[in-house]
């Protein structure tokens, strides 16, 4: 398997920061006049990986990680990657796809034999990864119903048994509802097929075997060792919360570091790491007006008058925003990490220029 460290020189510093002294930042490659352009402009902190085919030619880490303990932003910070972990998991049941434990048209009936008939014998796990189910969203009303939610945890099982029960809403694969209950579901069929809590099957085929050494579900601690500080957009910046439940990783509970997701990236589009159906599964568009495959979007840039295709990974949650692009004809990576609330549409117009993609339409 690939030595990551063994890719890359030791890069990442301080730059700029609201309030704080003007500082280059130290990083690997040439300058980069798009990159210095948008951190000049929106006053970016965070990083920024360019590479391919898992080698990083270009890395930068701009602004703090915590600007109150006076601790700047570095390669390897750790910042939460939101829905990004939505692809994460999907990895991890395409690998039970592929080892027959799961099939992604069978009923969710078959591993969740309570839940009530109507979803039960129509919803599939391809509508779950499509955020496609109809199931409804029962756990954000809860939320607002009862502030000290997040403080119970409930298990995978508990949650569906909570919050997935309402009536569907659509047929299944008929519309698109973006929503953590899919994701609940999901887990509680992860557990019931290999008998093991959610996060460990993660480890053992997804975050393990792609040596993703520094990511990993968390439950939004502030302050927490390595990893950056949420913040609200400023001026002047401020502190926020992200509290979850352990529930809440599949969909946006990870956190991880610019040099795990190219890496990752690299592995899981670019080798035989899944096999062929899990690839062409994890890359086909079943949602034409979201771009939405399974557990992420596919989208087309227009480069040099050409249109490629490349996986587009994203996430957004609290200060945390996050891009990872991949183009599925080269392997060329673009990673942003950021902590201050960012526009994700900034983000990802900044990431089609790192591409050299021309402008969305």
């Amino acid at each position: 398997m690939i030595d990551r460290r063994g890719l890359f020189a030791a890069a990442g510093a301080l730059c700029a920061a609201p309030g704080l002294s003007m500082a280059a930042p130290a990083g690997l490659g040439a300058d980069n006049p798009v990159v210095d352009a948008f951190v000049a402009e929106q006053k970016f902190q965070g990083v920024v990986m360019i590479g391919r085919k898992g080698r990083a030619s270009y890395v930068r880490a701009f602004g703090m990680a915590d600007i109150e303990a006076g601790k700047p932003a570095t390669r390897d910070t750790v910042y939460c990657v939101a829905s990004i972990s939505k692809w994460l998991t999907t990895i991890a049941v395409l690998r039970l796809v592929e080892q027959g434990k799961l099939s992604l048209d069978a009923p969710i009936a078959a591993w969740l034999p309570d839940q009530r008939p109507d979803t039960g014998k129509t919803v599939t796990l391809t509508h779950l990864l499509s955020n496609t189910s109809g199931i409804p969203n029962g756990f954000m009303p809860a939320l607002k119903a009862d502030p000290d939610l997040l403080k119970k945890n409930l298990s995978a099982a508990e949650s569906v048994k909570a919050f997935a029960q309402g009536d569907p809403l659509f047929p299944p694969g008929t519309k698109f509802d973006y929503h953590p209950v899919n994701w609940f579901v999901v887990s509680a069929i992860v557990e019931a097929v290999t008998g093991k809590p959610f996060l460990a099957v993660v480890r053992e085929l997804t975050t393990d075997p792609l040596k993703m050494s520094h990511t990993r579900a968390g439950l939004g601690v502030d302050a927490e060792p390595g990893v950056a500080v949420s913040y609200y957009a400023g001026p002047p910046l401020a502190r926020r919360a992200n509290p979850r439940m352990e529930v809440m990783a599949a969909s946006g509970g990870y956190f991880s570091t610019v040099d795990d997701l190219l890496v990752a990236a690299h592995v899981v589009f670019d080798t035989p790491f899944l096999s062929e159906a899990s690839r062409k599964a994890l890359t086909t568009i079943l949602v034409p007006e979201q771009d939405y495959a399974l557990g992420g979007r596919v989208r087309s840039l227009t480069i040099d008058g050409q249109v490629k295709p490349a996986a587009w990974e994203t996430g957004r949650t609290a200060g945390y925003r996050s891009v990872l692009g991949h183009r599925l004809d080269t392997g060329d990576t673009v990673v942003i990490l950021n902590n201050t609330d960012l526009s994700q549409k900034a983000l990802d117009l900044f990431a089609d220029k790192l591409f050299g993609a021309a402008p969305r339409p």
